[in-house]
């Protein structure tokens, strides 16, 4: 086999053209651009690529998309957009990242259609896709080249959602169509100091008359603890690109497959929690922080609680038990007693959709005294946004284990999945829990009831754990100590559903 020529022969002039052009793509905005951009430890395009994917497997897609100059339009380095695939702990991902050096990160007729590729490969090839937002939306000069009827990324992420995992990160200032990828994604972390908003100050000026700032409009306060479009917020870009490969390794790679066990881990084996004796009073009325109840139960280091800042009053978490991924929806009895109010119930909706989609079993936990009461919360659907919850964990097709540990009543206790006959896999409850249509006092006051009927009301709610084992309504009645153990068993009953052949659902439902 004869040796390449070391001047390419006829070949020499073309390879150094093309040469010249992958330099001036991977340029990005300059050395000037670059280094303002970096200032205070952040992250360029190419950077964050390069920290998300295991080291040297990234390739790259449309390195030269927008280096021909189009009427007055200058060529613009991989119009601003960063796109390919590559590894994430071994399994293929597919990415963009806006380039915010290059004409603010905005969205050319090129960068449209690369990232509508990157959505299309997504669904095709059935691997997860992770975008990394910063830039201004459309780009004005678009309108000096207009196009024909094409498709955009938008309308292929709305067909992907529930086939592979997707996340978005918002690194820095994103509007306008941008922006608009974030809500249609699975999971949205915010970096500190970023900004999400369908149009910016200047045109929230012009249109509405309201002066206002980036971190007013759409700062990470706004959107993690208020709006809820994000769901969590990470100081700087190397923790969010951590979080998200964390995030992913909870998730198969696309809805035709199961998720993956835990690669690491020793802490899988059957184990004793009496430590909850002592995190969980007895008492229902008195208070404690749910977290610490997590994180016993579960194998240890695997929690990770999602948008921990909105609807405070549910913790959602994925975690591993015996190194399998479940999710956790728990009640947190440390906020408003644990009451189910609508952000509460978007949250954990949200969630369960996503358990569902990619078939993670899911526990739940039950310490409630039902679905938030009160002007305020009828005001803002509680109703409606609790309805949403139930038809969620209703629809479940995974296996559900659920607990009641020391309360749950009316409608609260079947938004976390306490109705018998809806296809749980287990149903526990802890000695001395309270259960009915409502508390016996406050019942009993709307009720009119006095004296011996109100005495045998509250002494009927006391025994409510056994009078329900006595007839199947629980399975079994477990001390606290128990749990772990109680739940490995009944996941281990489910591992021949777990492992026939799945696929994705049917989005047949309407949703409340």
């Amino acid at each position: 086999m004869s040796g390449q020529r070391a001047d390419g022969g006829d070949w020499g002039p073309l390879i150094e053209d093309l040469g010249l052009r992958r330099e001036a793509a991977r340029g990005m905005g300059g050395a000037e651009r670059l280094d303002r951009h970096r200032a205070g430890g952040r992250l360029d395009a190419r950077q964050r690529i390069d920290a998300l994917f295991d080291p040297g497997t990234f390739v790259e897609l449309g390195t030269l998309v927008g280096s021909v100059q189009r009427g007055v339009v200058p060529p613009v380095p991989a119009d601003a957009l960063v796109a390919g695939h590559g590894l994430v702990q071994g399994r293929p991902v597919l990415a963009g990242a806006e380039d915010f050096t290059v004409m603010g990160g905005s969205i050319g007729h090129g960068t449209t259609a690369k990232r509508q590729r990157l959505a299309e490969l997504a669904i095709q090839e059935r691997v997860p896709l992770v975008m990394l937002l910063e830039g201004a939306g459309e780009r004005t000069q678009n309108a000096f080249e207009r196009r024909g009827r094409t498709p955009n990324d938008l309308q292929t992420l709305a067909r992907l959602s529930g086939l592979v995992p997707t996340v978005c990160v918002v690194m820095g200032a994103s509007a306008g169509h941008g922006a608009l990828t974030a809500p249609l994604m699975d999971y949205v972390v915010m970096v500190e100091g970023a900004c999400l908003f369908s149009a910016g100050p200047p045109l929230v000026k012009s249109s509405m008359g309201e002066d206002t700032t980036k971190e007013e409009l759409g700062g990470t306060p706004v959107h993690t603890v208020t709006s809820g479009v994000a769901h969590d917020a990470v100081p700087d870009d190397a923790a969010a690109l951590a979080l998200v490969r964390r995030y992913l390794s909870y998730f198969p790679s696309n809805a035709w497959q199961r998720p993956p066990d835990a690669v690491d881990g020793s802490d899988r084996a059957p184990r004793a929690v009496p430590e909850l004796m002592d995190l969980l009073p007895a008492d229902p009325r008195k208070g404690y922080d749910i977290k610490p109840v997590v994180e016993a139960v579960f194998d240890d280091g695997s929690v990770l609680e999602l948008q921990a800042a909105f609807g405070r009053s549910i913790v959602t978490a994925l975690a591993h038990l015996g190194g399998t991924p479940v999710g956790v929806v728990a009640n947190q009895p440390a906020v408003k007693a644990g009451s189910i109010d609508a952000d509460a119930a978007d949250k954990a909706a949200h969630f369960l959709e996503v358990m569902d989609a990619f078939h993670l079993p899911v526990v739940f936990l039950a310490d409630n005294p039902g679905v938030l009461a009160g002007t305020a919360s009828e005001r803002a659907g509680i109703l409606r946004h609790s309805a949403r919850m139930f038809a969620a964990q209703a629809r479940l097709r995974s296996p559900k284990l659920h607990v009641t540990l020391r309360k749950a009543y009316g409608f609260g206790s079947s938004l976390m999945a306490m109705n018998p006959f809806d296809a749980q896999t287990v149903t526990l409850v802890f000695p001395g829990a309270r259960l009915g249509a409502m508390p016996a006092e406050g019942g009993g006051q709307a009720a009119g009831l006095e004296g011996d009927t109100q005495s045998l009301l509250e002494h009927a709610e006391l025994g409510g754990a056994y009078t329900s084992a006595d007839t199947m309504g629980y399975d079994e009645v477990i001390q606290p100590a128990e749990l772990r153990n109680a739940l490995l068993g009944a996941l281990r009953l489910t591992g021949a559903h777990r492992l026939g052949p799945v696929e994705p659902a049917a989005h047949h439902h309407i949703r409340p």
